[in-house]
């Protein structure tokens, strides 16, 4: 397998996995590694290549997992290592490699090296490995937690350490070589094990200007502890270290940045493999807007030979059925639309047409477990049932990103929806039984199965996955390209009826056509 245009995660289908929402092995409420390996014929067999998962790590959950206390190790709610590594040789039975979560922007304060800095007083080599300044009777400076309210919290000393997130999650200093080494060392720990790559929590966000500027005043692009300069040496180190395995591994970042240019900075041949495209993600489902981003992604991937991502929901953002059924289809996390009049049957015709626009654009393809299902938000969660630090950070103002990460239902009419013991940790709808994994297995026209067709014919054609894309004439709100002589996608968002362009055959459309014609808000893919 070369670098170059056969390396498989060029035009990889990538199923997310949430390990406390997919499946409960051991009745209590919570997913874990039992229950996702008893349900990987499921991943299997909607035909992706790969399975990417949420952090595994032990955590005390202030930041559902992503405040790692170790990291080479197995939260114990989940399982044991011994069970991850059986995980590992199962998924690559079944032809699945396996992605998994670092966290390298920050630890949890119950880490061994957060503890023992607080223990060993100010001015300690301890305290080196993390963002730590002298008492005073204000912060540092004025940055502020993504979570809401100040970044910097004191710890019984008087001093205060820097937090980006949750302030049990302490920032880790990565201009110090201790911190370098130990991460190296935790990425050779899990490629030993058969770890097939890493997806890169804040990817941008490892260094920091040593000086602690204040930001009032900065655009996004200008912030002194995001896209900083020192960062790619980091991941030049990384990629010596994937490369040194005779099987490829991959890095995949996640970086929320303004700029394409610098974005694409990530992705040089030295660097990382992919990164997510949070643009496609965020973009109103409109033609011009979605084809503007199209082009951007792709001229910018164009610039390092690096193939694009196309992503439509994850666990932090708002499940994109729900989005689409809204007169603003588009994501931001300033404003989640919490309570936004929604039309979830047209969220759904839409949601259906989206999939086939982006499971047939160049590249790689994620899929957020539940989109399979056309699984909606949970927008009505009880105050009390939320565990997301930002509902509580932000005293409710931001109703956080609990309601996409409410476990999965996979068959019976009522809660828990087989998928596990009794309560879940998180409640579960009462009307979830039309979206049970048994139910949509057994309508040929549900959303799993158009999942299922879809990604089977993207793994069959070879005209799908990496390569290039035309554009072919078409009409105000309707996307029309060629993959290649054999392959065309059509996307009609205008609001109106339009005819099919040239072709011998339908491969698969993703609602009824209507006397030969596309209606509104659905996709078709077209060979010829």
């Amino acid at each position: 397998m070369t670098e170059s245009g056969s390396a498989w995660w060029r035009g990889a289908s990538i199923y997310q996995v949430y390990v406390r929402s997919f499946a409960d092995g051991n009745g209590d409420g919570t997913g874990d590694l039992t229950g996702l390996r008893q349900h990987l014929p499921h991943i299997a067999g909607l035909g992706v290549d790969a399975i990417w998962l949420c952090p595994w790590y032990p955590s005390p959950n202030a930041d559902s997992g992503y405040d790692v206390s170790d990291y080479r190790d197995i939260e114990p709610s989940f399982g044991t290592l011994a069970e991850a590594e059986k995980f590992i040789e199962e998924a690559h039975s079944l032809g699945l490699k396996v992605i998994i979560d670092i966290v390298p922007n920050h630890c949890s304060d119950q880490h061994r090296w957060f503890k023992e800095a607080v223990a060993a007083g100010p001015g300690s080599p301890q305290r080196e490995l993390f963002w730590f300044r002298p008492a005073s009777p204000e912060p540092p400076n004025d940055w502020q937690s993504r979570f809401g309210g100040s970044a910097w919290s004191r710890v019984p000393d008087g001093e205060w350490y820097l937090h980006l997130y949750a302030p049990e999650q302490p920032d880790l200093n990565w201009e110090n070589p201790v911190v370098r080494q130990e991460f190296r060392e935790v990425l050779r720990f899990w490629f030993d094990r058969g770890v097939d790559g890493f997806r890169i929590d804040v990817a941008d966000g490892l260094v920091k200007d040593g000086a602690l500027p204040d930001v009032h005043g900065r655009t996004e692009g200008q912030l002194p502890f995001s896209d900083m300069d020192g960062v790619h040496e980091i991941y030049r180190e990384w990629r010596r270290i994937a490369d040194s395995y005779p099987d490829p591994r991959v890095f995949v970042g996640e970086m929320w940045l303004p700029d394409q240019e610098r974005f694409a900075r990530y992705l040089r041949p030295d660097e990382l493999h992919s990164a997510f495209n949070f643009d496609f993600l965020s973009c109103p489902l409109e033609a011009d807007k979605l084809r503007a981003v199209i082009d951007s992604t792709l001229e910018a991937h164009a610039l390092v030979g690096a193939p694009a991502t196309w992503v439509l929901s994850n666990h932090d953002t708002t499940r994109h059925v729900t989005r689409y059924g809204r007169a603003d289809t588009s994501f931001s996390f300033a404003d989640r639309q919490q309570g936004a009049p929604t039309d979830l049957e047209l969220g759904t015709r839409r949601a259906r047409a989206a999939a086939l626009l982006s499971l047939s654009l160049p590249g790689g393809v994620y899929v957020y477990q539940g989109e399979e299902l056309g699984l909606p938000e949970v927008e009505d969660l009880p105050d009390e049932a939320r565990q997301d630090p930002v509902f509580s950070r932000t005293n409710g103002a931001d109703p956080g990103r609990d309601g996409c990460r409410v476990p999965l239902p996979w068959g019976g009419e009522s809660a828990p929806y087989d998928f596990g013991g009794g309560d879940t940790w998180l409640p579960q709808p009462g009307d979830w039984a039309q979206y049970t994994v048994a139910a949509e297995g057994a309508d040929d026209n549900s959303m799993l199965r158009l999942y299922q067709k879809a990604l089977r014919l993207r793994r069959e054609l070879p005209s799908l996955g990496d390569g290039t894309l035309t554009w072919l004439p078409s009409s105000d709100g309707v996307l029309a390209f060629a993959r290649d002589d054999h392959f065309t996608c059509v996307v009609n968002l205008s609001g109106a009826t339009v005819d099919l362009p040239e072709h011998t055959e339908i491969l698969l459309a993703s609602g009824p056509l209507a006397d030969g014609r596309l209606p509104a808000d659905t996709a078709i893919w077209l060979s010829h």
